[in-house]
């Protein structure tokens, strides 16, 4: 039998031109003189792989640590991706200085279809930490049409058909494939997302690169995808699934491809779990410390637990908030 242990990464950091300085000072092991946008925390994509930094994979990217324990690491529900030879899930950390572009993200049938074997995206955020004012775009401000939005684009005129809503830390946005969106600058997010890096964007504020170059759009396939009905939508609630005097457990996203739960720790608990071959698991702590199956995590950390690990135990310090990620039984 392979062994399994909980799994620690080395971050990957993306420079792109919206990012800052903020992720060092909840990450002690970023380093970067340039502005970092994202830190990709647990990641098997072409565009950036995590490697193992901790037990006997030490080194190993998580592609081969995949092609190595297949279902072990990934799970039964998963064997769609160990087919498919791709790592089911990304985590991100984000830090939108500025505000990053309007775009969206196909669902799997398009993206399969125009973007040779990748799939299409679904994610979800969990606010770190915002400005006063800060805020996200997320769908429409009023009902409108295909030629009427992409005229507005076209004339960069799109702002008056944007829904904007405030953020604070804390809140959490579930983004389905087809959702206009964009972060507004003033905030670090954790991003937990489907494995892909398919965007299509729409309007990116007639801004150029430090080489005075525009980045491209993709406003053609952005309209094939666009959810036009999402109007006026309002920030989800968290669904409650546990509330004693110890502890604070609630679902913030389910989809096909994860789950995504909070838990707060009221009090110094222990949170028993067990791997048993059906899922994989992802623990973050973004507030306080925790020590996963014997080992310590602090703030703003995140581990893998191999879905053939077996028991667990998560021991969390009072007023610590844990994220769980996996895949759900739908």
């Amino acid at each position: 039998m392979p062994e399994l242990y909980p799994l620690f990464f080395t971050p990957v950091l993306k420079h792109y031109m919206w990012g800052g300085h903020n992720l060092q000072l909840i990450r002690r092991d970023i380093e970067s003189s340039k502005p970092v946008a994202e830190s990709w925390e647990i990641a098997s994509h072409v565009d950036g792989m995590s490697v193992v930094k901790n037990g006997v994979y030490a080194g190993k990217t998580l592609p081969v640590l995949l092609a190595e324990l297949g279902l072990d690491l990934v799970g039964k529900r998963n064997a769609w991706a160990l087919e498919r030879e791709i790592f089911p899930l990304m985590v991100k950390l984000l830090d939108a200085k500025q505000r990053l572009s309007v775009q969206v993200h196909p669902d799997d049938d398009y993206a399969l279809k125009n973007e040779g074997d990748e799939l299409g995206k679904a994610e979800m955020w969990v606010v770190l930490r915002a400005k006063p004012g800060a805020a996200i775009i997320y769908g429409f401000s009023k009902p409108t049409t295909t030629e009427s939005f992409s005229n507005a684009i076209q004339t960069g005129s799109p702002e008056p058909f944007l829904h904007t809503i405030p953020i604070q830390a804390g809140d959490h946005i579930c983004v389905p494939p087809g959702t206009l969106h964009a972060i507004l600058g003033g905030a670090l997010m954790v991003e937990i997302q489907q494995n892909s890096n398919t965007t299509y964007r729409v309007y990116d504020w007639g801004r150029s690169d430090e080489q005075g170059h525009r980045r491209p759009l993709h406003v053609e396939k952005a309209l094939d995808v666009i959810n036009f009905d999402q109007i006026k939508s309002s920030l989800p609630e968290p669904e409650v699934l546990e509330d004693t005097p110890y502890i604070s457990r609630e679902r913030l996203c389910e989809n096909s491809y994860f789950t995504t739960e909070r838990i707060t720790a009221k009090q110094k608990i222990e949170f028993k779990g067990r791997c048993d071959g059906s899922t994989l698991e992802i623990w973050g702590v973004i507030a306080g410390q925790a020590e996963i199956a014997g080992t310590s995590v602090e703030e703003v950390q995140f581990c893998l637990l191999p879905a053939g690990l077996g028991d667990f135990v998560i021991a969390a310090e009072a007023n610590s908030i844990l994220l769980r990620a996996y895949t759900a039984d739908l």
